[in-house]
């Protein structure tokens, strides 16, 4: 097992909790306003670590938020802010409900002791809105369900795939319940059963009980996963959206402990 370093960033922890702030760095940051960095070791190193050869239907290992090459600052900071380079098709609905946000990041971020952010409360971030927090996952898989665990919070997502499907009198959750199959090199997970306490990203957008989130895991290289996210949700919006995601493989990292409630105050970060 390797020791990865942790320590505070100046800009993407930053991000996290002000508005407008530069990202400039790649990876880490979040909640916990810290990145991470592998030990020191070649390049040699780093490449032997990953394969040269894969199977397209393997997705095992941890991952961690990477940027779209060539992208400005201003599309950085809509990257990981919220999903879709456009603002999102929003039903009055759904309207009122955002004015009544105070996010923490992005173009209405507002102070920490100001927001009203259920992540800052440490609350499950919820479906999709867990990808936006730039802390590692690892993807497990077994015959009967992929697996992702998420080093923030500790939170576990089981997407099933043998042959379960939706339970019809499902109770509301945070994670919601999911269901994988291949379509050629692709994972399609489907999801659905949220409740509508989270927001779907960290600039406020809110969504109801009817989100029905689908997305698509296609491993594009070795060392890169891209995630392609389907948003719908007729009460909040006023038609389904799309956006994508990337993922770098770090075969040297272990997930690390992370606890929301460590935080909790959260005002530290601006002082």
């Amino acid at each position: 097992m390797s020791v990865r370093a942790r320590m505070f960033s100046s800009v993407f922890g930053l991000a996290l909790v002000l508005s407008g702030a530069a990202l400039a760095q790649q990876n880490g940051g979040g909640i916990a306003a810290t990145t991470k960095a592998p030990a020191a070791q070649s390049s040699a190193a780093k490449a032997a670590a990953v394969p040269a050869n894969y199977d397209a239907h393997d997705l095992v290992g941890i991952w961690n938020m990477s940027f779209p090459p060539g992208a400005t600052q201003v599309e950085l900071e809509t990257y990981v802010s919220q999903f879709g380079k456009d603002e999102p098709p929003m039903t009055a609905w759904a309207k009122e409900r955002f004015d009544k946000t105070k996010p923490a990041f992005g173009k209405r971020g507002v102070l920490v002791a100001q927001t009203n952010d259920p992540a800052f409360q440490c609350y499950p971030p919820g479906v999709p809105r867990i990808y936006l927090h730039p802390f590692p996952m690892q993807i497990v898989q077994t015959p009967k369900e992929l697996i992702m665990l998420f080093e923030y919070d500790h939170i576990v997502r089981h997407i099933y795939t043998d042959g379960h499907q939706h339970p019809a009198d499902a109770s509301p959750t945070y994670m919601g319940d999911s269901i994988g199959h291949w379509d050629g090199d692709t994972f399609v997970v489907d999801s659905v059963g949220f409740n509508d306490k989270t927001w779907l990203d960290r600039a406020g957008h809110p969504h109801s009980d009817q989100l029905h989130v689908t997305e698509r895991l296609r491993r594009i290289a070795a060392d890169r996963l891209q995630i392609d996210f389907t948003i719908e949700d007729p009460v909040a919006y006023a038609k389904p959206f799309t956006s994508s995601m990337f993922f770098h493989l770090h075969p040297d990292w272990s997930l690390m402990e992370q606890v929301c409630e460590d935080n909790a105050a959260f005002l530290s970060f601006e002082k």
